[in-house]
């Protein structure tokens, strides 16, 4: 699903609030979470996931243009847990027992 999708398919959910409006919040919610990761903060949706940074270690690497190896530093990277209630979703097809 795309985001301009993600987009439609809320504002078909709600009457109240325009295209516009949701494009609007669906970017602050991109951008909050985005933030807060950058920070190293971690965010936790109950019933969907927890988005968190992780470091990963240096390591030697290879220039694929000249074949040369290259030493790669540690880099922080974004990590997705699905939590339990999306992993059930995705895995039985139905919305999770209460």
């Amino acid at each position: 699903m795309t985001k301009s999708r993600l987009i439609q398919c809320l504002t078909e959910r709600s009457s109240a609030i325009s295209a516009k409006e949701m494009e609007r919040l669906v970017n602050v919610l991109f951008e909050s979470v985005a933030e807060a990761l950058s920070t190293g903060r971690r965010v936790e949706l109950r019933g969907f996931g927890t988005f968190e940074v992780r470091v990963r270690d240096p390591r030697p690497g290879r220039n694929p243009k000249s074949g040369k190896s290259v030493a790669l530093g540690p880099r922080r990277v974004p990590f997705f847990r699905a939590g339990k209630e999306l992993k059930e979703l995705v895995n039985h097809g139905s919305k999770p027992r209460p």
